[in-house]
């Protein structure tokens, strides 16, 4: 009975242990915002404040860090682009404000969209979110978004999941009275993440994130040794890439390992029995 006791006590401290770490992998659509401010960069680290101005390519697109409120005023049928870094294990929301030009100078309905694209300018499918919306001839604004896949660490080259790297955000109005051409717009947009843990994880990872210019690692570390400043560094996110072979799947694979040996030892203990009885003989 010993033997029993101590071994639903291991089985119980286990399945807590899993129970506390479960939550953390429950599938959200819901995003946690992250502790940079809104308004712009921190300035105890020295990082970069929000843009206030968009591109208007892919080349030019103004770079952000998920957590910060980039803005931008334009034209009515310009092509704005903004960039912004996402690494493995990370589910990216991408959200737009639109501010919308007087209801007096609009003559209709007008249609509003983003569209996210990766590193490789692969355009990203939303799971969650309204990426395009009508805005009746009234509306003061309007709201956009779209929330990706869990960016992957590694994929195969065929596949289209999302690989650490930069990502391309596109905003755009699709349809409008041509009258409205040109009128005067104000945008806010900015992104955010869940963390997906190790129910995401891959077995592999990329030389280098998906950055334009971006070099094999050993190559930037060349590049560092000679004091050059290394481009994938400068559009990593806040805390810097992750290395693409740590994940909280460890941790479980780690405590399986252990209640698969309790439960073992357990079994051994159950049904080896007591031994020889004592009223057979020794030579019997």
């Amino acid at each position: 009975m010993r033997s029993v006791r101590t071994l639903t006590a291991a089985l119980l401290a286990g399945t807590a242990l899993l129970g506390t770490a479960g939550p953390a992998l429950a599938d959200s659509p819901t995003p946690a915002a992250t502790s940079t401010e809104a308004a712009g960069g921190n300035e105890a680290d020295g990082s970069a404040p929000a843009p206030t101005e968009a591109g208007t390519t892919f080349r030019t697109a103004a770079a952000f860090r998920q957590g910060q409120q980039a803005t931008a005023e334009a034209s009515t049928g310009d092509y704005l682009y903004w960039v912004f870094p996402a690494d493995s294990g990370q589910r990216p929301t991408v959200t737009a404000s639109v501010t919308l030009p007087e209801p007096a100078a609009r003559h209709g309905a007008s249609t509003w969209r983003i569209d996210v694209y990766d590193g490789l300018r692969r355009r990203q499918p939303c799971v969650y979110g309204m990426q395009s919306r009508v805005a009746a001839k009234e509306a003061a604004t309007v709201e956009l978004a779209c929330t990706l896949r869990t960016v992957r660490p590694w994929a195969e080259t065929w596949d289209e999941d999302p690989l650490p790297g930069s990502y391309y955000v596109r905003l755009t109005v699709t349809g409008l009275p041509e009258e409205d051409l040109g009128l005067p717009f104000t945008t806010k947009v900015g992104a955010v993440s869940t963390e997906r843990g190790g129910a995401y994880a891959g077995g592999g990872s990329l030389a280098a994130p998906l950055v334009p210019g971006a070099t094999t690692a050993d190559v930037a570390e060349a590049d560092a040794d000679a004091g050059k400043p290394s481009v994938v560094e400068a559009r990593a996110p806040e805390d810097g890439w992750s290395s693409g072979w740590w994940s909280d799947r460890w941790v479980w694979t780690a405590v399986g390992g252990v209640l698969g040996a309790l439960a073992g030892i357990g079994g051994y203990t159950l049904t080896r029995g007591a031994g020889r009885p004592s009223r057979i003989p020794p030579a019997a």
